[in-house]
């Protein structure tokens, strides 16, 4: 990436438009494509402005202390930082989740997990559902919120990710419905007594093989927490730890329900068939037609 001139550092006098214009021309030199919308968004949030005030103002002058705000807030973006973690939020499932450094940014093809989830989990049916690999907890806290009559249980084995957690469940009013348990994948279930009683286990765990790291775009490889991308040699090893893990506490005709990576379904095909007790129900593709969901049931009745 060519380098980028930084913003001037003089305190002087800007515009909002001018200020926004600039900003756009040294997203576009970072290589970021939505560059014209970043810009606006960012000096949006660094001055607490509305869409229609930063269209409809944009010849009032800035003050010294908002130009160094919106100066700092660009150059971080300039340098690759995701635009997520600079405005401290993320939409998913049409709530606003609280992300930072220690926990992955909520993906909209995520919510393809929530949605199947539900689909099993009848509203006004009590059931037990386990969010593995929780991060931000955008599954659990979504899944509680429209399951308000199941019991939802989440672990990660980062205690950094589970206190951005509970503020995200606490901010949707469900904290004191979410049971959070730090440790490795179902590891934490083993003093709950829930052995043949979880209807549904639920996880977005890191799915990217090892040689690929070098080759994702700075905002992940740079910023995002290579513990909650990066699997293993293959990227299925989680999904096939948790699979034999599984066993012990579904349910007869309970699922795992899990995230995979584009051109994994294959081998997850193959995983479940050497796994006993266990058949590979369904596939999902997202809306690129990527595959990006599992759907493994408990054999029973």
């Amino acid at each position: 990436m060519d380098a980028v001139a930084p913003l001037p550092q003089s305190v002087g006098q800007a515009t909002l438009g001018e200020v926004i214009v600039e900003a756009r021309r040294l997203l576009e030199q970072a290589g970021i494509e939505t560059a014209e919308q970043e810009a606006l968004w960012i000096v949006e949030h660094v001055l607490n402005l509305s869409t229609h005030h930063a269209v409809t103002d944009r010849d009032r002058l800035l003050s010294s202390s908002e130009l160094l705000a919106a100066r700092g807030f660009i150059e971080r973006r300039v340098g690759r930082e995701p635009l997520q973690y600079i405005l401290g939020t993320q939409e998913f499932c049409g709530l606003e989740f609280t992300v930072n450094p220690a926990v992955l940014i909520p993906r909209p093809e995520t919510q393809l997990l929530v949605e199947y989830v539900t689909q099993r989990i009848r509203a006004d049916r009590p059931a037990t559902i386990v969010d593995v690999c929780t991060g931000s907890g955008c599954i659990a806290v979504a899944t509680a919120r429209v399951r308000p009559h199941a019991r939802v249980i989440a672990t990660d084995l980062s205690c950094s990710s589970l206190n951005v957690a509970r503020q995200n469940a606490s901010r949707h009013g469900v904290g004191e419905r979410i049971v959070w348990l730090e440790g490795d994948l179902l590891g934490p279930l083993a003093a709950l007594e829930l052995e043949g009683q979880v209807d549904v286990i639920v996880s977005n765990p890191p799915y990217i093989p090892e040689a690929d790291w070098a080759t994702l775009q700075p905002e992940v490889r740079l910023f995002e927490p290579r513990g909650a991308l990066v699997a293993g040699p293959q990227g299925t090893e989680l999904h096939e730890r948790l699979l034999r893990e599984a066993g012990r506490y579904l349910s007869p005709g309970g699922a795992v329900i899990m995230e995979i990576g584009a051109g994994q379904a294959r081998a997850m095909r193959r995983i479940v068939d050497q796994i006993s007790g266990y058949r590979f129900h369904r596939l999902v593709l997202d809306e690129a037609g990527l595959e990006r969901v599992v759907i493994v049931e408990r054999m029973g009745s």
